[in-house]
């Protein structure tokens, strides 16, 4: 292998010698064929698919820029910009019901947490509502996700509760699990990122937030398993502690567990300067520290 002193690891997946020339072979073969393309072909012909038997087509996709980045494969040039779709999409704003909600959790009454992830209808109102009233707006999910919306039972939505990819490096949070680089790389798929919670802004309701978050850590593990084929084992959240105090967590048992170094979830490259963040964690699964650190040497 051209570069690589052993097999890596790339897109959580070991490649091998054999798997880039038949990478380089099917490039050879088809040279209209777009990236996009390849790498649906190749998620087919690995038989790729994550948990719930899924293509992992764009898992692919972004094996094989990596693979081209280190100069392992040529692949075609792109067909356009990536000008990504996603932040492109203009989320349109609705007509709230503003009125002032200031009872007890028990007047409340019966409250709807629903997973609306596939439900358009349910996507949509939670996009508005992190979009218009969340302090870091919206403006797509992507990758593994799960959505809560929160209404009463005349159906008025009352919070949205957003969850995505774990961050890939976190030094507080890693010092906690105690695992490597490597089997980091293997498992984080069994991380959660708890990246939007919100309460809409007329909702005053004592210690709704921490129920809220205690009835979706009962069901998260589960819907993930539903959706994507695995379990999660342990659940993140970063809170700027120049705004926040942790409240609602703290309320819900969350761990504070340490803070951030002032970079973004994704910065590999320590170039990217954020405000700090507190760390706070919840585990789903009494043996966490077992199933993110199985296969470690």
């Amino acid at each position: 292998m051209s570069g690589a002193s052993q097999t890596p690891v790339v897109q959580g997946r070991l490649v091998t010698g054999a798997d880039l020339e038949q990478i380089r072979e099917l490039i050879a073969a088809h040279p209209e064929w777009s990236r996009r393309r390849l790498s649906e072909v190749l998620a087919a012909e690995w038989n790729w698919r994550n948990g719930a038997g899924q293509l992992k087509d764009m898992a692919a996709r972004s094996l094989l820029v990596k693979l081209h980045q280190r100069g392992w494969i040529q692949l075609p040039p792109r067909r356009w910009a990536p000008t990504n779709r996603m932040r492109a999409r203009v989320i349109a704003l609705r007509c709230w019901d503003t009125t002032p909600l200031a009872v007890t959790l028990a007047e409340l009454g019966l409250l709807e947490v629903r997973e609306v992830s596939g439900d358009a209808e349910g996507r949509e109102i939670l996009a508005a509502a992190l979009a218009e009233f969340h302090y870091l707006g919206h403006a797509s999910s992507v990758g593994e996700n799960l959505q809560y919306l929160v209404t009463d039972a005349g159906g008025r939505p009352l919070a949205a509760v957003l969850f995505g990819s774990a961050a890939w490096k976190c030094r507080d949070r890693d010092r906690f699990i105690g695992w490597s680089a490597a089997v980091r790389e293997r498992n984080l798929s069994r991380i959660t990122n708890n990246t939007r919670f919100l309460l809409l802004p007329w909702v005053h309701v004592p210690r709704l937030g921490s129920w809220i978050l205690g009835r979706v850590l009962r069901r998260l593990s589960a819907d993930w398993q539903a959706k994507y084929g695995h379990p999660i084992a342990l659940v993140e959240t970063f809170v700027e502690r120049d705004r926040f105090r942790g409240t609602v967590y703290r309320a819900a048992n969350w761990q504070h567990i340490g803070a951030t170094q002032g970079r973004t979830r994704q910065d590999r490259n320590f170039t990217l300067h954020v405000p700090l963040k507190d760390i706070y964690v919840y585990p789903l699964a009494r043996n966490f520290r077992e199933v993110l650190t199985h296969g470690a040497a």
